[in-house]
């Protein structure tokens, strides 16, 4: 069994300190112990791993303030810490009853030290019982993967590796797909009715490939069957790759889209990309769904993705559906207008909009593309070019990205003041629309009649419109530098 927190009470090295628990949190004796760690920083939290008896010698509690007293002990309960032990004294004569109430309210146990005690022994002697047992831990699980080994030459299958393995930790093993489907599973001889599910990543050939779950009864030993479940997972790994080889293309484009999104470094998307059918120097780009109905969707996508481009790969996250589109070298640029065109089809419900970022050059410059699109998402107005369908070209916003990521808001609002403040000032008067009015026009290339229909005016009223807007401007830009300064800052003020 793992040391317990009971354990280390009954501990000589504790018990010169004469601890007290101060909380009633319910079989606090019980939880098992990692480590024993000792700190008077008060932001120690991120520090740690869960499981560790935290000593402190209250010197800063001391001088904190209530608030933080009570922010320090609910950060601890939410890491997951087995203990917190304060020693009492001059400096501290009593642990606070908020940082008491706190604990009990977050299931955290605090004990009190009411005599001083060298905390170095306290960690020395506890932790050497802690370090003894961690190796007969990986003692136990490297016999269990041996032994999962042995069955796996004899012809043994994903339920029989799994069964070696219940049967030596007496647990319940489930070895689960990415997508939640079981693809093998084994239970022990007594059927736990309750207990903890402690869960271990399976790759094959750095990829995920499956979850291991394992359901520990209550008076097992959740550690161990942790520690046999990691020391298998190349025995699994390898079972999965006799019975799911046509499978790993596809696992390695969901790890391919993780490691985009998080912006993963670019050697290891070169990596990935051959792996999941992507050419390591191919055009690419990223397309982003957003809609509450995004995992629903993913089908349907990956169907439009297939019948429109050479390869792709799709990942659905929350209320966002992320894909990467390899485009062919000798017309890529053509190849991603045909894809947003496709995108249109795809049948969303509302509030759904879908973006295409940049055309990247390599699986290198994925991310860029994701995050250009993800970016476009958010300087989208309500309305303006680009959107046919709920689909939007980042391109038509490469204006807008710029500006966001070179150029501060000052900057920005100063440079729209200086080209367009008298026809600001008159929208603001005369509640006109004679902004929105020069953008349109110049978003469909000084196309008056286009302009008029997208503003559903006659042309009429637009010629009127448009003459307004070049007094205040200074004169009809079309044939002068003024035109983009003019079309530059109608992008900008929608910012």
């Amino acid at each position: 069994m793992s040391l317990l927190l009971a354990d280390a009470f009954e501990h000589e090295s504790l018990k010169a300190a004469e601890p007290v628990l101060r909380t009633d949190v319910p079989e606090a004796l019980s939880r098992q112990l990692r480590w024993v760690h000792s700190s008077e920083v008060l932001d120690i939290a991120p520090l740690l791993r869960g499981g560790e008896l935290l000593l402190s010698g209250g010197q800063a509690l001391a001088t904190a303030s209530d608030e933080r007293r009570v922010d320090y002990v609910r950060q601890l309960a939410a890491r997951g810490i087995t203990a917190l032990a304060i020693e009492t004294g001059p400096e501290l004569p009593a642990i606070p009853e908020s940082m008491i109430d706190a604990g009990q309210d977050a299931g955290l146990p605090i004990i009190e030290l009411c005599k001083v005690a060298p905390f170095v022994g306290i960690m020395q002697a506890i932790n050497s019982l802690l370090v003894s047992e961690s190796v007969a831990q990986l003692q136990f699980g490297d016999e269990t993967s041996h032994a999962m080994a042995a069955e796996l030459a004899h012809g043994g299958g994903l339920d029989q590796l799994l069964a070696v393995l219940a049967g030596r930790t007496g647990s319940s093993a489930r070895l689960v797909s990415p997508s939640g489907i079981t693809l093998g599973s084994a239970t022990a001889a007594a059927q736990p009715e309750s207990g903890t599910v402690t869960t271990v990543d399976v790759p094959v050939r750095g990829v995920l490939a499956a979850r291991l779950e394992l359901e520990v009864p209550d008076d097992g030993d959740a550690n161990l069957a942790q520690v046999a479940g990691e020391r298998c997972v190349d025995i699994l790994g390898l079972a999965l790759l006799q019975r799911m080889p046509p499978g790993l293309k596809e696992l390695a484009g969901i790890e391919l889209m993780r490691a985009v999104s998080s912006g993963t470094q670019s050697w290891r998307l070169q990596q990935l990309g051959p792996a999941s059918g992507f050419p390591a120097s191919g055009p690419v780009a990223a397309v982003v769904v957003r809609s509450p109905a995004a995992g629903q969707l993913r089908t349907r996508l990956d169907g439009i993705l297939d019948g429109t481009v050479p390869q792709s790969a799709s990942y659905a996250d929350n209320a966002e559906l992320i894909a990467l589109a390899a485009l062919p070298r000798t017309r890529a640029v053509a190849s991603r207008i045909a894809l947003i065109h496709a995108l249109e089809a795809l049948e969303v419900p509302d509030g759904s909009v879908t973006a295409v970022g940049p055309l990247a050059q390599g699986i290198g410059e994925a991310p860029w593309s994701l995050a250009e699109a993800r970016r476009t998402l958010e300087l989208m107005p309500g309305s303006g070019p680009g959107a046919a369908n709920g689909v939007v070209d980042t391109e038509d916003f490469a204006v807008e990205r710029l500006a966001q990521g070179s150029l501060d808001a000052a900057v920005r609002e100063g440079f729209v003041r200086r080209q367009l403040g008298a026809v600001v000032e008159h929208d603001e008067l005369r509640r006109s629309e004679l902004m929105r009015t020069l953008a349109v026009w110049l978003d469909t290339g000084c196309n008056t009649a286009h302009a008029a229909r997208e503003l559903h005016l006659e042309r009429q009223s637009m010629h009127h419109r448009l003459q307004r807007i070049f007094e205040l401007c200074g004169g009809d830009p079309r044939g002068t530098g003024r035109l983009v300064a003019l079309h530059v800052a109608t992008r900008l003020a929608r910012l």
